[in-house]
């Protein structure tokens, strides 16, 4: 399997590089990422190469291949060349048909959920409460943490001193959350709701 994403990535992305060089690059993205690469010395331990005279040769390559840059005297895993890559096309959910499209970019799902911000959360769904919303036990729900909500927002709330994560919504009664599973009753606070975000994103494993 291995042998065949080092095959896709170098006819598509990184045609001037050998399977070594392919392979010492996605290592240094896993350890690396978006931080500074470390001195050849410090490298060539982590990766255990016998030569520092090695490292330099990759690393200069890959330089010339601009999936290395430079930045303040420091070098950075070029930021187009981090994440998965996102191809252009829907996905068919019925009938197989081929995929001709081709990678038009590399995304980062820290960037479009916004996951470095310091008003994100991430918090592990617990319970099937939402399940009709498509939100599973197990899955990783992405909150932006803001005091209001509208109509409809599925938000993480603080119930009368208890967290939960219900749909937002109001009748002639006031506000109150509704569960997305027609086996669970919905929600009124007795004496307080104080929302704590509004859910953006659904992460979920597949296996």
């Amino acid at each position: 399997m291995f042998d065949n994403l080092c095959t896709y990535v170098h006819n598509i992305v990184m045609k001037n590089l050998s399977k070594k060089q392919i392979i010492f690059f996605e290592k240094l993205k896993q350890i690396y990422n978006k931080k500074a690469l470390a001195s050849y010395d410090k490298i060539k331990e982590i990766f255990n190469y016998k030569s520092k005279n090695s490292i330099k040769q990759y690393i200069e390559i890959l330089k010339a291949n601009n999936l290395i840059i430079k930045e303040d005297n420091n070098l950075y895993i070029n930021p187009d060349y981090l994440g998965a890559s996102l191809v252009f096309s829907s996905v068919k959910a019925g009938f197989a048909s081929v995929m001709d499209d081709k990678i038009e970019k590399r995304i980062s799902f820290d960037e479009i959920l916004n996951v470095n911000s310091p008003s994100t959360f991430v918090f592990k769904v617990s319970g099937d409460s939402m399940i009709e919303a498509g939100i599973l036990d197990g899955d990783y729900i992405v909150i932006k943490k803001t005091p209001t909500a509208n109509i409809g927002d599925i938000v993480l709330a603080v119930v009368d001193s208890e967290f939960t994560l219900k749909t937002y919504k109001k009748d002639s009664k006031g506000i109150y959350l509704e569960p997305q599973n027609s086996n669970y009753p919905i929600i009124r606070p007795k004496f307080s709701l104080n929302i704590f975000g509004v859910a953006i994103g659904n992460v979920r494993k597949i296996s």
